[in-house]
């Protein structure tokens, strides 16, 4: 019998269709392979793929010069959160448009152990910046300060390269190193005023609140005020500072107040000006009503 010439031509249609559908197919699966899963998988990442870490903010120490005076400023700068914030931190410090450390120097490391962080710089740290005694003790002063901000720091150490040896011990010619380990020390952190170390911004508070701070204010006496989002106040009070202007000192209180419906407040805390009696290097802090 013989078969139609269209019967005998139907499979191959059919078989290069399905060689067609095969190929397209592994092209599609090649190219998912290769580009991943999308733009999704970049996210946290920079350009060169590699994971951001998130920033923190860190408060840190930098030395102020008038035609008057040197003194201490104490502000907050983001770090990215890396596994040795101590490092980032001093890194941070000694590059910062407001730094009087030699351009050049670079920290080789900080070991912390037993609540002692040893900074081992580079040689480049011994350039004298020329700014005197005053300028030099408010340098090492601004590291140690800043280092001791973490919990698990008391006392701060210089190296350079790993030593202390010659010309290290001197430093910049004026105080040096004899001294060290190096202690906190805030009587001479001018700026600002006061500030409030508890609660912390956005902080969702109860009764009592605790209210912890640093204050430079006259007869170290600060005014506390908590208010509703309306501007009532709920509690006021005050608190004494361990020391007095031109002294600096901690302040501590507790305020007892009716917790409002949940929703936000603020904390004011500021000094008084002898003179007028007015408000003087006030702070807010904002919180919340759990």
């Amino acid at each position: 019998m013989n078969i139609p010439t269209a019967g005998r031509a139907l499979p191959k249609c059919l078989l290069i269709l399905l060689i067609l559908l095969v190929l397209f197919s592994g092209c599609s699966v090649n190219r998912q392979q290769q580009n991943g899963p999308g733009p999704a998988n970049n996210t946290g990442q920079n350009g060169n793929g590699a994971q951001n870490s998130p920033a923190i903010g860190l408060n840190m120490y930098f030395v102020k010069v008038t035609t008057d005076e040197a003194y201490l400023v104490r502000e907050e700068r983001l770090v990215q959160q890396t596994g040795d914030l101590p490092l980032s931190a001093v890194e941070k410090l000694i590059s910062d448009p407001k730094s009087i450390f030699p351009k050049d120097t670079k920290v080789l490391g900080v070991t912390v152990e037993k609540g002692l962080a040893t900074v081992n710089f580079s040689p480049e740290v011994l350039n004298n910046p020329e700014v005197g005694a005053d300028g030099e003790e408010l340098a090492i002063e601004s590291v140690t300060d800043t280092l001791t901000e973490f919990p698990n720091i008391d006392k701060v150490a210089f190296q350079v390269e790993g030593g202390t040896a010659g010309p290290v011990m001197d430093w910049w010619g004026h105080v040096g190193l004899y001294e060290q380990p190096f202690t906190r020390d805030l009587t001479q952190v001018y700026e600002p005023a006061i500030w409030v170390t508890h609660p912390s911004e956005n902080q969702a508070v109860g009764v009592p609140l605790l209210v912890r701070g640093s204050a430079r204010v006259p007869a170290g006496t600060v005014q506390i005020h908590l208010l509703d989002s309306n501007g009532k106040v709920l509690a006021q009070g005050t608190a004494k500072a361990a020391a007095a202007a031109p002294g600096r000192g901690d302040f501590e209180t507790s305020l007892k107040f009716n917790l409002p419906a949940k929703g936000q407040g603020v904390l004011e805390v500021f000094g008084v000006n002898p003179k007028d009696h007015s408000e003087q290097d006030k702070v807010t802090v904002p919180v919340q009503w759990p």
